[in-house]
């Protein structure tokens, strides 16, 4: 077999060995082995998870050949968790699987305490009541948890855990930690040392952007008053003032210091979402803290005092036309600067950990080093619970989601989805799932649905009769289409949350398949 780091290499280059290292040190357990709980654990178990535990009472049955190619005709009438759990171990040999032939609900109701052995659980097809007792009990036990469905040509996918903090988030789009506006001593007597008006061309040509920028902002700032550019002509007059310091129109590093210029304008200081997080009543730690909460502590500690009101530098400087010899010793400066600010902020957090009456190496060099290095980019992500959700969905939100053209689809989705439950409840089936009741069945939804559109506070929201005409038609059937797409997002968001890289989605994600849309509802 592969060394796991071959076997792996592509998504290592995303996750990194750390966050390789999480899935393959984790449990799933899987509730109903459909074509939607299928299809997300074969991404998990491709993936390299630890193990996974598939429970599902059902037997096999003709109908399941259609739409699950896990599946096949000799094992029609065996257990369905047990067939399934039988391809998933031939799709990778290292992930430890196992199966329980007990129907979900039974579970949640019988042995809630169950649930407790795994790091996540991904419910599958559950109707609200089932979802509702399942997400306490997870919260309880401290395990993360998703819920995914797919029914007809709408799905949902909503993620259920106290609370998920982020240090790698991974954004698309971020700043590079150069300080080009608020330069630290060291930094600005190497500046001082470089000769913007150089006579001789190379050297005028190979002085990195970085450079050049610090010093024309500190000219800037000198003639107007301590201030850096703000307005649009202030900044269309600064990268003029760059351009005229070029002596020839193939200097690159004016070219590309032109390009930065934006970067000068950056806002010094922390960000308000990271001002958010530090002023956050998790900061004022305890015994019981988590590693996360005590490096944010330490993280407000060193912000009010060796920061001066920064982050610890991140020390990595982008590629840039330069001499080798300046370039390297930019780069230097950058990693000098990162590497005290790190040892300030161990030093930070292992007094902190003392002060709590925690072992003050209990917090690696490793994890430290990761969080000064994305300290700016640091998320924290709760979840309501479903019950609450359910019961008191935020009124603004869902009002707006009723009324805007874009999201009205995927609201009426969502509200029909729980109809359809309340409906399965109260009849014993769902919503069209038998022939020549139609008529009646589109009647008794709407009527459900109205009910409970008045119990969430909307009365006299109404959804089109087309989308209720639409549900009744899927009769609750599961379209491999369909549930391939909700679980490939499922395991996505198994996997976020898993290795603690990138930001989970925060809401009910809902696949809208009449208009092959996918939306987020904050509720």
């Amino acid at each position: 077999m592969a060394e796991p780091k071959t076997k792996y290499d592509r998504q290592l280059r995303i996750w990194g060995e750390q966050g390789q290292e999480a899935l393959e040190k984790s449990s799933i357990c899987l509730l109903n082995c459909g074509p939607t709980g299928s299809e997300t654990l074969k991404n998990l178990v491709l993936g390299g998870v630890g193990s996974v535990t598939v429970v599902d009472g059902s037997k096999l049955e003709l109908g399941d050949l259609g739409n699950n190619f896990m599946v096949d005709e000799s094992s029609v009438g065996q257990s369905k968790a047990k067939t399934v759990c039988a391809f998933l171990q031939e799709l990778n040999d290292a992930v430890k699987a196992k199966f329980i032939e007990e129907h979900p609900e039974a579970l949640i109701e019988s042995n809630p305490s169950f649930f407790s052995q795994f790091t996540l659980v991904v419910a599958t097809q559950l109707v609200e009541d089932s979802m509702v007792k399942l997400d306490k009990i997870c919260r309880d036990a401290n395990v993360m948890l998703i819920f995914a469905r797919s029914y007809g040509l709408t799905g949902f996918v909503r993620i259920s855990v106290k609370e998920h903090a982020v240090i790698e988030s991974k954004p698309d789009h971020f700043l590079d930690d150069l300080r080009l506006n608020n330069p630290w001593p060291e930094l600005r007597r190497f500046a001082e040392t470089i000769d913007l008006d150089v006579a001789d061309p190379v050297v005028h040509k190979h002085t990195p952007y970085v450079i050049i920028l610090i010093k024309m902002a500190e000219e800037w700032a000198k003639s107007h008053g301590g201030t850096l550019p703000s307005t649009r002509e202030d900044k269309k007059e600064f990268k003029d003032l760059i351009k005229a310091r070029m002596i020839a129109s193939d200097e690159d590093n004016y070219k590309e210091a032109m390009e930065a210029s934006f970067k000068v304008f950056a806002p010094r200081g922390i960000s308000p979402s990271l001002q958010q997080i530090i002023n956050d009543s998790s900061s004022e730690v305890n015994s019981n803290s988590s590693e996360f909460w005590v490096m944010v502590a330490a993280l407000k500690e060193f912000i009010a005092n060796e920061g001066g009101g920064e982050v610890p530098l991140e020390g990595s400087i982008p590629d840039m036309t330069s001499s080798t010899e300046l370039y390297v010793t930019l780069q230097k400066i950058y990693q000098a600067k990162a590497e005290t600010d790190f040892l300030a902020m161990e030093q930070r957090v292992k007094k902190i950990l003392k002060r709590i009456g925690r072992d003050p190496d209990s917090i690696s060099k490793a994890n430290i080093k990761s969080f000064c290095k994305n300290a700016r980019k640091v998320k924290v992500c709760r979840y309501r619970l479903i019950e609450d959700e359910f019961n008191s969905p935020v009124q603004p939100e869902l009002q707006k989601y009723l009324t805007d053209e874009d999201y009205s689809v995927a609201v009426g989705f969502y509200i029909l989805l729980r109809s359809a439950d309340r409906y399965a409840a109260n009849y014993n089936s769902f919503p069209g799932q038998f022939d020549g009741e139609m008529d009646e069945d589109i009647s008794r939804l709407k009527t459900i649905a109205v009910a409970l559109l008045g119990d969430l506070g909307c009365n006299g929201s109404t959804l089109t009769e087309d989308l209720i005409n639409e549900m009744c038609r899927y009769g609750a059937a599961e379209l491999h289409a369909v549930a391939a797409f909700v679980g490939g997002i499922a395991s996505q968001e198994v996997i976020k949350l898993i290795t603690k890289q990138f930001v989970p989605m925060c809401g009910t994600f809902i696949f809208n398949g009449i208009d092959h849309k996918s939306q987020l509802l904050s509720l």
